[in-house]
């Protein structure tokens, strides 16, 4: 059995229309969901053996307030995460090793939306806690956690996973 956390980034900025997408920050309301996503990880034990994170700004400031609770887990930037689809996402998780039992993946939308609802896409919304709010909307923040019944990563295919929780910054604020 696998587990697969999918984070996607906190609330960026729109406030530099001179900058590229690619380097836009958090804006304020993502610095403060920051640590209420922390407490939640380390509350949950949520510890991945892997993180793969965008290379983008907003991921990597996301991960920034995230890495102490996780506690040394090795972390890879990867620029082909930025704006990745579905398709590659899966694609790059295929890639994983057989020796990696879990793993988070901290991206963007519309990708990481597209990849939770389709590996989740064989289970009926009326039994699954969060699913049909995941399939309606993936925002800013949310960490998804997923398990998948395979002993290798490349055995992964759309509609395998189990969900097991969707958390979103906004459940946690009080």
């Amino acid at each position: 059995m696998k587990r697969i956390f999918l984070l996607r980034h906190l609330k960026s900025s729109w406030d530099f229309p001179e900058l590229d997408d690619f380097d836009r920050p958090l804006n304020e309301r993502g610095e403060r969901a920051g640590p209420l996503v922390a407490r939640h990880i380390a509350a949950h034990a949520v510890r991945p053996d892997l993180v793969l994170c965008s290379a983008a700004r907003r991921t990597r400031q996301t991960l920034d307030h995230i890495v102490e609770v996780l506690d040394g887990v090795p972390v890879l930037y990867e620029r082909r995460l930025y704006e990745a689809t579905a398709a590659n996402l899966l694609k790059r998780l295929k890639e994983l090793p057989t020796d990696i039992e879990s793993v988070m993946l901290i991206g963007h939308n519309p990708g990481l939306h597209k990849l939770a609802t389709g590996l989740t896409e064989k289970e009926v919304p009326d039994t699954v806690a969060g699913l049909a709010d995941l399939r309606a909307k993936y925002p800013t923040g949310t960490l998804v956690t997923l398990t998948a019944p395979v002993d290798e990563w490349v055995d992964l295919e759309s509609g395998l996973c189990r969900l097991r929780a969707v958390v979103r910054p906004k459940d946690l604020e009080n």
